[in-house]
């Protein structure tokens, strides 16, 4: 496959998973009850939308690299800060599942897109460009999204009710 029929399928599959979002959200809307659970619905929403920003802007002209070397840079950047804030937000809180948990590795493969955009010429030591790099990343990143969103809509904050035996109501 090559690159600009990869980066118009993920960015069709990110703005698609973008859509679903908003649907889960809104049958879920007790995940917008709290300040805290409403970060968590925004990092999947922009762990969604940022890698199809960047799949656009691939396509606008891969040759001419200075484009998709400062829009996947910038978007990075809003990426990484929004995921390492949400991740200090997010220490002392509750039960986490291991995605929640390992949300640091968002904001490391936003930084990896960021040195990639600066200088693409390091993925020559894996045999990629640039933009193929980046594109693995833009893969994992969706999948971490994936989890993320997997646990945000499987999992409670609130514990069960407890039933106390000498109270029967």
């Amino acid at each position: 496959m090559d690159l600009s029929t990869f980066y118009a399928v993920v960015s069709a599959t990110c703005f698609t998973l973008v859509g679903l979002w908003w649907s889960a959200v809104d049958r879920r809307r007790d995940l917008l009850g709290s300040p805290e659970t409403r970060r968590l619905v925004g990092g999947v929403y922009l762990t969604f939308l940022l890698p199809g920003v960047m799949g656009l802007f691939a396509q606008v002209d891969p040759a001419r690299t200075g484009l998709w070397r400062t829009t996947f840079g910038l978007v990075a950047l809003i990426g990484a800060w929004s995921t390492f804030g949400l991740v200090r937000a997010d220490r002392g809180s509750g039960a986490r599942g291991p995605f929640r948990r390992n949300r640091w590795l968002v904001g490391v493969l936003y930084l990896a897109i960021v040195v990639l955009g600066v200088a693409p010429e390091l993925a020559a030591t894996l045999h990629l460009t640039g933009l193929q790099a980046a594109a693995l990343a833009v893969v994992c990143l969706v999948v971490l999204a994936h989890g993320l969103a997997w646990e945000l809509l499987t999992t409670t904050s609130e514990a069960p009710p407890v039933r106390d035996a000498d109270h029967d109501d």
